[in-house]
C-alpha cells in the first residue's frame, strides 16, 4: 500500500464519517423538542460533518492529485468560524423573542441573568 492509496483512503473514511454526522444532525433536528436544543444540533454536529466532509475531500484531492485546495483550506476556515457563532445568535434571538422553552426543560438559567438587566436599565 502506497501514500496516495492510503490518503485516498484516509480521505473516504473522513468524507463518511462526516457523512455520517450529518444523519446525526438531521435525527437532532427531527427527535428534538425545541429551538433551542434543535440549534444545538444543527450547528454543533452539523459544522463537524461540514469540516470533516471538507478536510476528507482536501486530502484525497491532495494525495491523488497532489493538488492543494485553497478554497477548500477557506472553506473550512469559513465554517468553522461562521457556522457557531450563527448558531448562537439564532438561539439568543429566540430567546429574546420570549420562545418557550419544552416542557422537559430544566431550568432556565438566563432568566435571573436577563431579569437582572431588565431591572438595571
Amino acid at each position: 500500500m502506497n501514500v496516495n492509496a492510503i490518503g485516498e483512503f484516509v480521505g473516504a473514511f473522513l468524507i463518511l464519517i462526516g457523512s455520517i454526522m450529518s444523519v446525526v444532525s438531521a435525527f437532532g433536528l427531527i427527535r428534538l423538542p425545541d429551538v433551542y436544543t434543535r440549534s444545538h444540533a444543527a450547528t454543533k454536529s452539523s459544522t463537524l460533518a461540514v469540516l470533516l466532509t471538507l478536510l476528507g475531500a482536501f486530502v484525497y484531492f491532495w494525495t491523488t492529485a497532489h493538488f492543494i485546495s485553497v478554497r477548500l483550506l477557506l472553506g473550512i476556515v469559513f465554517v468553522f468560524l461562521t457556522a457557531p457563532v450563527a448558531g448562537h445568535l439564532l438561539v439568543r434571538s429566540a430567546y429574546r423573542s420570549k420562545v418557550k422553552l419544552a416542557d422537559i426543560s430544566g431550568t432556565d438559567d438566563l432568566q435571573d441573568v436577563l431579569h437582572q438587566e431588565e431591572k438595571n436599565s
